[in-house]
């Protein structure tokens, strides 16, 4: 008798162990799951943080207008304590990123933050009416355009002419009456 429950202990086993396996393969099929595609970015309204940045910072605040809705916004925000630190992040058609930064704080420090260490070039680029500096960087490229009172960067990982286009669709407003 002892030898015929051995059995059936390892029978139960084995069929458990079948039925297992047979849920997580079904569970597998029919539960999406990433193939290492890339993940879809997110877009992200920032329309609301715009008009509060335009209505509390010292300075113009710049944002795009007339790009395609192939570059997606992924991230926003203002920070009226640290130097009315404006921040708008893109992600470009072709899966680069592009990002404005803007503030009051002192330009040396301010941009060496906002483009992550990229350095000086002696190359300037005439975008509508005004002249930005290129910078040069491992992690980002970016444009420099120093106004009284704020700097504008635009960087990222993207070309110099990705950044150059978002630097022409800048518009700079300030919700303050005066």
């Amino acid at each position: 008798m002892a030898g015929t429950k051995g059995k059936q202990s390892v029978r139960n086993m084995i069929l458990s162990l079948g039925v297992i396996t047979l849920m997580a393969s079904v569970i597998y099929v029919f539960i999406p799951h990433d193939e290492g595609g890339t993940p879809d970015v997110k877009r992200v309204d920032y329309r609301v943080e715009l008009l509060t940045a335009r209505r509390a910072a010292a300075y113009p605040v710049a944002a795009p207008e007339g790009l395609p809705g192939t570059w997606k916004a992924t991230s926003v925000r203002f920070d009226g304590s640290a130097f009315d630190a404006w921040h708008l992040g893109f992600h470009a058609p072709d899966g680069e990123y592009v990002a404005i930064e803007q503030s009051t704080q002192k330009p040396t420090v301010f941009i060496d933050t906002a483009s992550g260490g990229a350095k000086e070039t002696k190359v300037t680029e005439r975008i509508g009416d005004r002249t930005w500096q290129r910078y040069a960087g491992g992690r980002y490229d970016a444009l420099v355009l120093k106004a009284k009172g704020s700097t504008t960067v635009v960087a990222g990982t993207g070309s110099f002419a990705q950044l150059a286009k978002m630097a022409e669709s800048l518009k700079a407003e300030s919700a303050k009456t005066t």
